[in-house]
């Protein structure tokens, strides 16, 4: 578990990165294997006004990649289960992947969506750990969003 703060709390500072957005959170994100090593991160807007922090991370992995067994998505947010931005969401994204487990700080708050990622990864077999000591610090990045506050 400790490990999973670490890595959570780089997770979290990677949000900092993202450009703010009055139509998005600020979300950081990182691919690790089961050895510890960090294989991608991301953070939104890294790339393109909708990229969101795991969508990020996983494209930097290439296309149709698979994640080895004992790989977890650490994210400041909840995966997004709904978007209107592009054809996939985070959720799908990493159901795809095959990886097995996520932990996030912060559940999505219901500002521009019903947050179910949790829920829809749980259904799909992974892992979820949710770190909620660590959601005010998620939240900060995104105090420019008076609703997320």
């Amino acid at each position: 578990m400790s490990d999973d703060r670490e890595l959570l709390a780089r997770a979290v500072e990677l949000a900092r990165r993202s450009p703010p957005s009055d139509t998005a959170f600020s979300v950081g994100a990182l691919v690790v294997d089961a050895g510890g090593t960090v294989l991608a991160e991301g953070w939104s807007r890294r790339r393109h006004p909708h990229d969101h922090a795991e969508e990020s991370a996983l494209a930097d992995l290439g296309p149709g990649w698979r994640a080895p067994p004992g790989t977890t998505v650490y994210s400041s947010l909840e995966p997004c289960s709904a978007r209107s931005s592009r054809p996939r969401t985070c959720t799908e994204l990493i159901l795809a992947a095959g990886v097995d487990r996520v932990v996030f700080a912060w559940r999505e708050p219901g500002v521009f969506v019903d947050g179910e990622g949790a829920e829809l990864l749980r259904a799909g077999g992974v892992d979820v750990v949710e770190l909620p000591e660590l959601a005010d610090a998620a939240r900060e990045p995104n105090t420019h969003l008076r609703e997320a506050r």
